[in-house]
């Protein structure tokens, strides 16, 4: 059986799904005004990774990640840009698809704009007010009443005086208490017209928490099977959700709560408030996108993420050797078979909390055996694995060549230097064979000799 770590729970616990055979998942997606980072991409790829395994298990999946396209940071950038704010947002969609194209992440079965989901914000706070859980400030500002709220703090594990002392949000003065939070924002006067809607309470806007309580509950009901996210977002974001949907609907609203690791640089959490983040498209510049998908996969989920060059140069040459043995030993056609005992052991690593770093050593104690034996069904079998993952569906040619680099050698080239390196074998000029065989490996050149003849491999 499945086992989830419950962040809620603090334990691994038996999946069991709300509705036998059918799975809904909701996992917070990104705010678009610039590109998207590595710490992103770790979440595009890990619950891509979920949907995938749930789905070779036989489950029915509803995958939602929503998109917040109205927010401070939004507003300020179209401003400094001359834009209005849905040109931004598209812009940067367009880009964030394109980023998790690359990275082999499937797209979710909604994607809903935050944007186009207020009406059902402002019913969802209506509903709050008239609960006594929200109030209005003086500012005009709607605010949620976090101390009316019994259950505020199970998920973070705090107590409200903890979280008090904490300073962990900023003190309003006309907040009723420095925990609580905002449902609507006042519209300012210098805010855009595209940055307003009316609303019972004035013209303003949503706040941050309120969306994912309503285009949750809107696309997958009230209650559902996992919520996910980044670590950081556990608090306040998840833990604010928890009180509005909670607190709207009086019952539980998500079974399993589900948060991946922060990627590090130095020993701090990679992000953009921090300067210390790198984007997806400039790692791709430099690093296949498979490479990258490999390198977030090769660790637990839930462990914290290293990143350097020296870490994906690693993945690299991982990656490298399992395409290497489909190239050795072409493999036969087949899919996943789970009573075999490779398929057995990928089963139960990935059945214990989704623990890709056990399943890929499945998949390259298969690479060794497919290569002792030279054995089509065992790379059939390395292969079929690693699709279940998103990895290794490609050719072993595509993937071992890769693409040139900047002020590298294109393929054309390099094809025309073996060409006069095999010329200069047949004169038996090993001297220049050699040169070239040297000059091509200080271009990141690796060839490979064989009777049928001359391959080669960008390292």
């Amino acid at each position: 059986m499945l086992k989830i770590y419950n962040t809620l729970a603090r334990e691994k616990q038996d999946f069991v799904p709300i509705e036998p055979g059918r799975v809904r998942m909701y996992v917070c997606g990104m705010t678009v005004y610039d590109f998207c980072h590595l710490g992103h991409a770790r979440v595009m790829v890990v619950f891509d990774m979920v949907t995938r395994w749930l789905r070779a298990s036989d489950y029915a999946v509803t995958y939602v990640r929503n998109i917040t396209d109205i927010d401070d940071k939004i507003i300020r950038r179209a401003a400094e840009n001359g834009e209005t704010m849905r040109a931004l947002t598209d812009r940067f969609i367009a880009a964030m698809h394109q980023d998790a194209d690359a990275l082999g992440v499937l797209r979710p079965d909604h994607e809903p704009r935050a944007t186009e989901f207020v009406p059902q914000m402002q019913t969802l706070i209506q509903r709050l007010e008239a609960k006594g859980l929200a109030y209005r400030a003086a500012s005009g500002d709607v605010n949620y009443s976090v101390r009316k709220f019994d259950g505020y703090g199970k998920l973070s594990g705090k107590s409200l005086d903890d979280l008090r002392a904490g300073e962990r949000v900023d003190v309003i003065d006309d907040k009723q208490d420095p925990l609580d939070f905002v449902l609507w924002k006042h519209a300012k006067p210098a805010e855009p017209a595209e940055a307003k809607w009316a609303s019972p309470w004035g013209d303003g806007r949503p706040g941050w928490h309120i969306e994912c309580s309503a285009m949750s509950s809107q696309l997958l009901g009230d209650q559902f099977d996992i919520h996910g996210g980044g670590a950081d977002l556990q608090f306040p974001h998840h833990e604010n959700e928890i009180a509005q949907s909670e607190g709207a609907h009086g019952h539980t609203f998500v079974n399993y709560w589900m948060h991946n690791g922060f990627v590090r640089v130095d020993d701090e959490k990679m992000s953009k408030s921090l300067g210390n983040f790198f984007t997806i498209r400039e790692v791709l510049q430099t690093y296949d996108a498979e490479v990258v998908r490999f390198f977030i996969l090769r660790a637990h989920y839930r462990s914290p993420l290293n990143y350097s060059d020296a870490h994906l140069d690693d993945a690299r040459g991982a990656l490298t050797r399992l395409y290497t043995t489909l190239k050795n030993v072409p493999p036969a056609t087949c899919q996943p078979d789970w009573s075999t005992p490779a398929g057995s052991r990928f089963r139960a690593a990935m059945d214990d909390d989704f623990n890709t770093a056990e399943a890929l050593a499945v998949l390259f104690e298969l690479s060794n055996e497919a290569n002792r034996g030279n054995d089509a069904a065992v790379a059939g079998e390395l292969r079929a694995l690693a699709g279940v993952l998103g990895l290794l569906e490609r050719s072993p040619e595509d993937f071992l060549k890769g693409r040139a680099q900047a002020g590298g050698l294109n393929d054309a080239q390099i094809e025309a230097l073996i060409a006069q390196r095999v010329a200069a074998k047949k004169a038996r000029d090993f001297a220049t064979a050699d040169r070239v065989r040297d000059e091509l490996k200080q271009q990141g050149i690796i060839l490979e000799d064989s009777a049928a003849g001359t391959t080669w491999r960008r390292e």
